[in-house]
């Protein structure tokens, strides 16, 4: 599918004219970045959001200066009693939910689990989030999941054999980059499973933003990126917001999204930094269906 926006459309652009009187939104990761604007863009509209974050004073900070019906709950990805507690404390129906939050090419580090970190971060909090927040999104009727990805998925696939590094040696960015591809496999399966309740799921590429997502990066990702290639944080949020919002996007989920449209399927990376496209194992549905009962199994455990 088409839209008329683009890669400098923003958020407030994409929106306008969409009423979101009586929708209620959770924006995780919503105290910086893209996470702020995308969480401004519902509140303007005129959805009740909820800004899902770990630093709740920086949410407070965010709420105010957004105004509207904006809230903040505290939620950690990372600690799983955390993500309990924000979903037990949910009442009512859930319209939208933007898995925002995430991590990029951290040094090495484990959950008490045995996680590796951003696949935990990225992948797995945000997938026993969604998931417990299942009756609520259901409840909705028309319930839009959008859960942010990049282009680094095609750093990587998902390596079912040693998602946690237990044997190979650890790197970064492919660590990021199967943590990536999880996010759109992840919604492939979630409007497999979830679309005769009405709920779909997609998944987005905001672009190159330079954010606090970057802090590890030491020169890499976005910082690499040409100036012409950079995006503003209102034109980074724009793609999510379409996604959540536009009536273009009834009924239609397990898709891949950037620069405010679908992008094309491809077969090999093309050369940095103007990579462009899905990778296709990122959309195949028996590996999306593999890493939805590879994350219930582990969550069981947990």
């Amino acid at each position: 599918m088409k839209t008329e926006f683009g890669f400098s459309s923003t958020a407030l652009e994409v929106s306008e004219g969409i009423d979101l009187t009586g929708r209620r939104a959770v924006v995780t990761g919503a105290s910086s970045g893209i996470g702020v604007e995308t969480a401004r863009a519902l509140a303007t509209r005129g959805a009740e959001v909820t800004l899902a974050v770990r630093d709740t004073e920086a949410g407070e900070r965010t709420a105010r200066d957004i105004g509207g019906n904006v809230h903040v709950a505290r939620l950690d990805l990372t600690d799983l009693a955390s993500v309990e507690a924000f979903t037990s404390a949910w009442t009512g129906p859930l319209h939208v939910l933007v898995n925002n939050a995430g991590v990029m090419a951290t040094p090495q580090q484990h959950t008490e689990q045995g996680w590796e970190w951003q696949f935990a971060t990225n992948h797995l909090g945000h997938f026993a989030l969604t998931t417990n927040l299942h009756q609520a999104l259901k409840a909705a009727g028309n319930a839009r999941i959008v859960s942010l990805t990049s282009t680094g998925h095609m750093i990587s696939p998902v390596v079912f054999d040693d998602i946690h590094y237990a044997f190979r040696p650890y790197d970064p960015w492919s660590a990021y980059g199967q943590s990536k591809t999880a996010n759109v496999l992840f919604a492939v399966e979630a409007t497999r499973r979830w679309a005769e309740d009405g709920i779909t799921a997609n998944a987005v590429m905001p672009g190159a933003i330079l954010t606090n997502l970057q802090r590890h990066t030491e020169g890499q990702g976005s910082g690499t990126m040409p100036a012409e290639l950079l995006k503003t944080v209102e034109q980074g949020a724009a793609t999510s917001v379409l996604v959540a919002t536009s009536p273009l996007l009834e009924g239609i989920g397990g898709r891949y999204f950037n620069d405010c449209d679908e992008a094309q399927t491809v077969d090999r990376r093309g050369e940095l930094p103007r990579l462009q496209g899905v990778a296709r194992y990122a959309l195949d549905p028996d590996a999306a269906a593999r890493l939805w009962a590879y994350s219930e199994n582990l969550l069981a455990k947990a």
